[in-house]
């Protein structure tokens, strides 16, 4: 397996695709079928939100290391027009885009590390990381 899955998204089919190959990704990683699932959930709802408030952006997963153990860690990267109030992102229920506002605050529970970094006018990049 490769140590590291990129792909750049542009459509609902790269969406499609992406999931999947993060649940493969993470099996083959070791990862047993309900973390691998909530990697790809993960996955899924970061590429949506690329699709939907950037347009095109790119998904990177890679194998870490930490201390005495190893993960996942999920990148999505755009360069959209950034999120001006992360704080009030992360909030269950807040949307800027008329959904339901679980997205990002739902990626944060189900990962072991989250963190959001946005800068208006430049793009965001959300980094999470699944431990075994």
């Amino acid at each position: 397996m490769s140590a590291e899955l990129r792909r750049t998204i542009r459509s609902d089919m790269d969406a499609s695709r992406v999931a999947l190959e993060a649940t493969q990704y993470s099996q083959a990683a070791g990862f047993d079928e309900t973390p691998s699932r909530m990697i790809a959930t993960a996955v899924s709802e970061l590429v949506h939100n690329i699709l939907k408030y950037a347009g095109s952006g790119e998904i990177r997963l890679r194998q870490v290391k930490g201390k005495g153990c190893r993960g996942i860690e999920i990148e999505a990267v755009d360069r959209g027009p950034g999120i001006a109030d992360c704080e009030a992102a992360m909030r269950d229920h807040f949307s800027s885009g008329g959904t339901l506002g679980l997205g990002l605050p739902g990626v944060e529970r189900m990962m072991d590390e989250f963190s959001l970094e946005s800068t208006p006018g430049e793009g965001t990049r959300v980094t999470a990381r699944k431990w075994i």
